[in-house]
């Protein structure tokens, strides 16, 4: 009988303090979530209301001043950049708004510079452009892709490692109807295969394929 492997992503009572002088802005306020494996989840608030800041302290980007982060069991938190880099690499992908290309290289070269990354071998990358769409276009660098194309070579990338959990912000947000329907459905097909998935979103799309809606208002969990 296979042991139970745990939440793909647990965090608990995170705290984040951005001091500006003598002012002092309290972006989360003892934020505690659970992503499960095959699970999809939309966060959701206003602008403002720390949905940025708690996707950099979950993915290692931004340390908490308080509380903890576990992916795939592993803990994040409260250890040195080159250990969150690590895990970041070996567990998470990471879709930002801003992408996860390297300029200047091309979508082939940005794939299996993540993959050497988490420590790992080769990986057929042309198999990995066909499964997102991106067949023949491994030798364009970013510049040279639309905006669908984009979306689909930075999915790529957060998804060569089978990440325990894949972290999105707003990964449909510039995207058409068609293209953002693609994007979700290669998204849910990974925690169709046992990853988690949680989406910082404004798009009732995203929303109504989410498992679970966490609702953030003035740095906690409303509700």
């Amino acid at each position: 009988m296979t042991a139970d492997p745990g939440p793909a992503l647990e965090a608990r009572d995170l705290y984040r303090f951005f001091r500006t002088g003598d002012d002092e802005t309290l972006a989360l306020r003892g934020v505690s979530l659970t992503v499960h494996r095959g699970e999809t989840v939309a966060v959701v608030g206003p602008s403002g209301s720390g949905k940025s800041t708690l996707l950099a302290c979950l993915a290692g980007l931004d340390e908490p001043a308080g509380g903890t982060v576990r992916v795939g069991g592993e803990r994040m938190t409260h250890r040195r950049e080159a250990d969150r880099a690590r895990v970041r690499a070996d567990r998470i992908g990471v879709l930002l708004q801003t992408r996860n290309l390297v300029p200047h290289l091309d979508v082939t070269t940005n794939i299996r510079l993540a993959r050497r990354a988490a420590g790992r071998g080769r990986v057929r990358a042309d198999e990995l452009l066909e499964q997102v769409g991106l067949t023949g276009r491994g030798l364009a660098v970013p510049a040279q892709l639309s905006g669908g194309e984009l979306a689909r070579a930075g999915l790529a990338v957060a998804l060569v490692n089978d990440p325990d959990v894949i972290l999105a912000d707003e990964p449909t947000g510039e995207l058409d109807g068609a293209t953002e329907q693609q994007v979700l459905s290669l998204l849910r097909e990974h925690t169709g295969r046992g990853a988690g998935l949680l989406v910082v979103t404004h798009s009732a799309e995203v929303v109504r394929i989410a498992d679970r809606v966490v609702l953030l208002r003035d740095g906690a969990v409303a509700g």
